[in-house]
């Protein structure tokens, strides 16, 4: 007949004294109440492993911040995994391995290894603008802790400040980030869902403004006042080159000399400084050259045609164009980047060429797959023929200027 076991009680656990043996009490089931020679009281679970067979045990805590009824429950729920054949021992080893990955993997761990997939995807410049967004707002508060705890009221908590700011470009960008971020998470097995899919509902939208730029008949004012500004060569050459090539602002600053085949009279710019991160060909007009060889007798030994002022070796300022631009007068009509739109504007109003030929020529992402598997080798030609055209217009518009004056 098996032995009938007595439970323990809080007062037996209170004053039983140590001796110089370790003493041990059966609660019944397994459970047992251990006093050490230096008076510690702990709980242990004694138990046959699954299919061994084999006798070990697990600890449950000491005594008393564990207390009678809380070390019951344990031992109840370590019998409940044994009549599953589950090692409770195994298990809250698996649990704590788990626990330690998922603490481990957070927010700023997963985003580091979005990044170095993401930043290939982009031009340097944008990815370093991307990782300092984070850095700067979100990582300070959020960074430390673990991807799968992160929920939509923390995120929404750390960015309304941001918008209270006024600065809804920003919000709209962070919500965005951290979706690419949450969506790599996902599937890459970090986490189930995202949580944060429909954040940017909780902030307000920002106002869609048209890149500023000139309507046509103003372009002879533009070119009065580029050729009459008082800026250096080198500024008002980018102006005129970006403005020829209708490139965007940081394309035309870091032309390279190596970048230019004079025999063929072809810019090709290489597909990491382009936003498409596709290589960009651009057949020169005659006009775009003679800027290239006013620049090669001022930085003709230098890596870029457009050479920083302050440091000769790395390439004009960014903003260059712009400021240039406000000194002369254009302050709230005019931007950089505006000269793109007014070259498209010009082309696609007096309809002398194709569109594809008018997209291609800024570099344009053809959302339409079949027209985007189209050779552009094809039409380069083609788009020479625009080039020299649109050269043509605004040497135009510069005499019509000279003429007013």
């Amino acid at each position: 007949m098996a032995k009938t076991v007595k439970p323990l009680n809080d007062t037996q656990l209170k004053n039983i004294k140590p001796t110089d043996k370790v003493q041990s009490l059966a609660d019944g089931y397994g459970l047992y109440f251990s006093v050490a020679p230096n008076s510690t009281k702990s709980w242990q679970f004694k138990y046959q492993k699954p299919y061994t067979k084999k006798r070990t045990n697990i600890s449950f805590g000491k005594y008393p911040e564990v207390t009678l009824a809380q070390a019951r429950k344990k031992r109840d729920e370590a019998r409940a995994l044994l009549a599953e054949n589950i090692d409770p021992k195994e298990q809250r080893e698996r649990h704590y391995e788990q626990e330690t990955r998922r603490r481990e993997n957070t927010l700023i761990k997963v985003a580091e290894l979005w990044f170095d997939v993401h930043k290939s995807k982009v031009t340097p410049g944008y990815a370093k603008n991307v990782w300092s967004s984070l850095q700067l707002h979100i990582f300070p508060t959020l960074g430390e802790h673990p991807i799968d705890a992160i929920d939509a009221q923390q995120a929404i908590k750390v960015i309304k400040p941001i918008e209270a700011k006024g600065n809804l470009e920003t919000v709209k960008r962070l919500c965005q980030r951290l979706n690419d971020i949450m969506t790599f998470a996902v599937n890459t097995g970090y986490i189930k869902h995202n949580p944060l899919a429909g954040i940017r509902a909780a902030f307000t939208s920002p106002k869609k403004e048209s890149m500023k730029t000139i309507k046509e008949d103003e372009l002879p004012e533009f070119m009065s006042a580029l050729q009459n500004a008082s800026i250096k060569n080198t500024t008002r050459c980018l102006i005129a080159w970006q403005l020829h090539t209708m490139t965007r602002p940081n394309e035309a600053a870091k032309t390279t000399w190596e970048e230019i085949d004079f025999e063929k009279q072809i810019w090709t710019i290489p597909a990491e400084r382009m936003k498409t991160r596709k290589e960009h060909r651009i057949p020169l007009s005659p006009q775009a050259v003679r800027i290239l060889e006013k620049m090669r007798t001022i930085s003709g030994n230098r890596e870029h045609v457009f050479p920083a002022d302050r440091n000769p070796r790395t390439h004009a300022n960014l903003q260059t164009a712009n400021a240039a631009i406000k000194r002369m007068g254009f302050h709230g009509r005019l931007v950089a980047h505006g000269l793109r739109a007014l070259a498209s504007t010009i082309l696609n109003d007096h309809q002398q060429f194709d569109y594809l030929l008018i997209e291609a020529a800024l570099a344009h992402q053809d959302k339409n797959e079949v027209r985007a598997a189209y050779n552009r080798a094809d039409y380069l030609e083609k788009r020479r023929e625009m080039m020299c055209w649109w050269s043509d217009f605004i040497t135009r518009a510069q005499i019509k200027s000279l003429e007013v004056i």
